[in-house]
């Protein structure tokens, strides 16, 4: 679900930076979903300075397309079925002119994302915390036959906490 994800803002001290890259006034917000199972009332899709995308299957269904559409977000189809495939999202969005894509979500779509071998960058917060339990892995979902390669490309510390940024070493 959402939650509570608004639009991008507008912002004046990257307004000269994004208008000189050829970008417009705000991030485009782009919503993986295979079910479509989302609530159009909300901000996110009714008050966009840029449409929001909804990226989905092609098995979607129909009501639900027509249902965002007359919200206005624009509706990308990036897979067959009820399934979305991570490396053909990156393709459409890229299409699009968004080549600089955050990703966000749960372990499952971030493994899909892993598996697809379409991931450049990790960025990882470790907390000062300790705790235990029965927690999965960040990424879940299908293995990959051989683990990726990333390097530890920038980190930084504030308050105990470890922000990490590794990409991968062939790209």
């Amino acid at each position: 679900h959402l939650e509570g994800y608004r639009p991008a803002r507008a912002r004046e001290a990257f307004a000269a930076r994004r208008a000189a890259a050829g970008q417009g006034p705000a991030a485009a917000v782009a919503v993986v979903t295979g079910s479509m199972d989302l609530d159009f009332s909300l901000p996110l899709f009714t008050e966009p300075l840029v449409p929001t995308l909804v990226v989905t299957g092609a098995g979607a269904p129909s009501d639900r397309i027509a249902a965002a559409r007359k919200a206005g977000a624009e509706v990308v189809i990036a897979g067959e079925g009820g399934r979305v495939d991570p490396a053909r999202v990156v393709r459409e969005l890229a299409d699009r002119g968004l080549t600089r894509q955050l990703t966000e979500g749960g372990p499952r779509l971030l493994g899909q994302f892993v598996a697809a071998g379409v991931l450049d960058e990790l960025c990882l917060t470790v907390s000062p915390m300790l705790t235990a339990g029965d927690a999965q892995r960040i990424a879940g979902g299908p293995g990959v036959a051989v683990p990726e390669r990333f390097f530890l490309a920038s980190l930084l510390e504030e308050a105990g906490f470890l922000f990490t940024r590794y990409r991968r070493t062939d790209r």
